[in-house]
Order: C-alpha cells, then sequence, then structure tokens
C-alpha cells in the first residue's frame, strides 16, 4: 500500500496532540495534560529546523499515523542523529504498513544528508511489538541504558 508522507503543519496540531495522547496512554498507561502536551507539539511545529519534525501519513485526506524527529549533535561522529519520537498509528490502520512508509521517508531524507550520522529511537522495555518492528527494519540495541532526572514529573496519581 502507498500513502503520502507529509510534514506536519501547525493547523495539524490538534491531531497529533490527539496522537501523542493516545500513544502515552497505549504504550505507558499515562494521561498527559493537554495543558502541556499541544503547547509542546506546537513547539516543534513552529521550529522544525531547531526542535524537530513531525511527519503524517495520509491517505486520501485521511492521517493514518506519525512520527516526529528530534536532533542529537553527536561530537563524536561530527553528525546529527535523527531520534525517532511520538512514534503512533491509528488502530484501523495498524498491520498496513504505515509505519513503514514514515520509516522508509525519513531513512532516505537522512541518507541524503551527509550530516546526519544516523537514526535512534528509544522503546519501552515491555513493549516488545514495537521492538520487534523496529528490528525487522534493521535498528539494534545500542547497548546504553535511558536515565533522567525529570523535572516535570507529574504529582502523585497524575501522569
Amino acid at each position: 500500500m502507498t500513502f503520502r508522507i507529509r510534514d506536519a503543519t501547525i493547523a495539524d496540531a490538534p491531531l497529533v496532540t490527539e496522537f501523542n495522547a493516545r500513544l502515552a496512554t497505549e504504550s505507558e498507561g499515562k494521561q498527559l495534560q493537554r495543558g502541556r502536551l499541544e503547547p509542546g507539539v506546537r513547539a516543534i511545529l513552529g521550529d522544525p529546523a531547531g526542535r524537530g519534525r513531525y511527519f503524517l501519513a495520509c491517505e486520501a485526506e485521511a492521517i493514518l499515523g506519525q512520527l516526529s524527529i528530534t536532533y542529537e549533535w553527536s561530537d563524536w561522529r561530527n553528525g546529527w542523529f535523527w531520534w525517532f519520537q511520538s512514534v503512533y498509528v491509528a488502530p484501523d490502520a495498524r498491520q498496513r504498513g504505515v509505519f513503514s512508509a514514515l520509516f522508509n521517508h525519513v531513512l532516505a531524507l537522512a541518507q541524503t544528508r551527509p550530516d546526519v550520522c544516523g537514526l535512534r529511537l528509544y522503546v519501552d522495555d515491555r513493549n516488545t511489538g514495537a521492538q520487534q518492528v523496529y528490528a525487522a527494519r534493521g535498528m539494534q540495541r545500542a547497548g546504553y541504558h535511558v536515565m533522567e532526572l525529570d523535572f516535570q514529573s507529574p504529582a502523585k496519581g497524575e501522569n
């Protein structure tokens, strides 16, 4: 199946926000605060060269899925890693190649850029299905553990 992949725009912010909220619930059981989430989405959409980009997979007028990339400079490689984030495919569009279309689009873009040294993502340890999907596209465990000190953690009982 062929999907049209396009950059998201500010006009897509409500749907991207909704997809991100669903992603957090489905993958981590978290209920994100929309008052924080939507401005975060809008910050990326308003600054694609600095903060990142969202890509949308479309079929006719329907938006079926999304992924975003953010950027990390690697002094070791003198290049940019593009990090996949906010990967979401609508439930009725799963198993139809939507993620593959998004992945292949970003991979092709990255491979045209001599300043991009690789693609990375993080995936929840319990999300074995997603890990299999990423491995099938040639991605490998990097040998790192993600550690954080989160200054925006929700209050107890909130996510």
